[in-house]
C-alpha cells in the first residue's frame, strides 16, 4: 500500500470534522482571532498515553494563542466514544470525531485496526500533529506509527515561539523536493 506524504510549504489539505454538536469545521483553518492553527490527531479514547498528551497540551493552550496558534484535536472515534473520552479528559480546547480512514490517508497519517472490540471499533490514526500557518501551508509535521513518539510539548512551543517570531525570519524546513 502507497500512502502520500504531506510536504511542508504545501497546501493542507481540507479536512472537515465534526465537534460533539454536530458543527463541521475545516481543520485546515484557524478559528479565534488567530492566525495558524495546530491539528493533533490522536488514536483515541482507547489510548491512555492520547488522554495525557491531551490534557498535557491543555496547559499550553493560552501559550500558543499568545503566538496566534490555534489548538484542536480530531480522532477516528465516533462522538459517543468522543463524550466518553470527554470524562478522562481536561482540555479547553476543540476536539474532533469521526475522521474517516480516506481523510486519514489525505494527512499520510499511519493507520492501525484494533488489535480486538475491547480496544476499539474502528480503524484509527496513528498520533501526528500538524502545524498550519497563516497561509495555509503545512509549516511544521511530525507523523507517528506508534503511541510512544510525540513532540515533547514545551520544546515544541518553544520551537513555535522563535518561528513566529519576525526577528528570526525561519522559513519552512523540509520544503525541498529532490528528483
Amino acid at each position: 500500500m502507497t500512502s502520500i506524504k504531506l510536504h511542508p510549504g504545501n497546501a493542507f489539505p481540507v479536512i472537515k470534522v465534526a465537534d460533539e454538536t454536530g458543527t463541521y469545521r475545516d481543520l485546515s483553518r484557524p478559528a479565534q482571532g488567530l492566525d495558524w492553527i495546530m491539528v493533533v490527531v490522536y488514536r483515541g479514547q482507547h489510548c491512555p498515553l492520547c488522554t495525557r498528551y491531551l490534557n498535557a497540551l491543555a496547559s499550553h493552550r493560552a501559550e500558543l494563542a499568545e503566538i496566534g496558534v490555534d489548538l484542536v484535536a480530531v480522532s477516528g472515534d465516533s462522538a459517543d466514544q468522543l463524550a466518553r473520552h470527554r470524562e478522562q479528559l481536561d482540555v479547553g480546547f476543540p476536539l474532533y470525531h469521526s475522521l474517516q480512514p480516506a481523510q486519514m490517508q489525505q494527512l499520510g497519517v499511519y493507520i492501525s485496526e484494533p488489535r480486538s472490540k475491547q480496544e476499539t471499533d474502528h480503524p484509527f490514526s496513528e498520533p501526528a500533529l500538524f502545524v498550519v500557518n497563516e497561509s495555509g501551508q503545512l509549516h511544521v509535521a511530525d507523523v507517528s506509527n506508534n503511541p510512544f513518539v510525540r513532540p515533547d510539548i514545551p520544546t515544541l512551543v518553544r520551537g513555535l515561539r522563535w518561528i513566529r517570531n519576525p526577528e528570526n525570519n525561519y522559513p519552512i524546513r523540509g520544503a525541498r523536493r529532490y528528483a
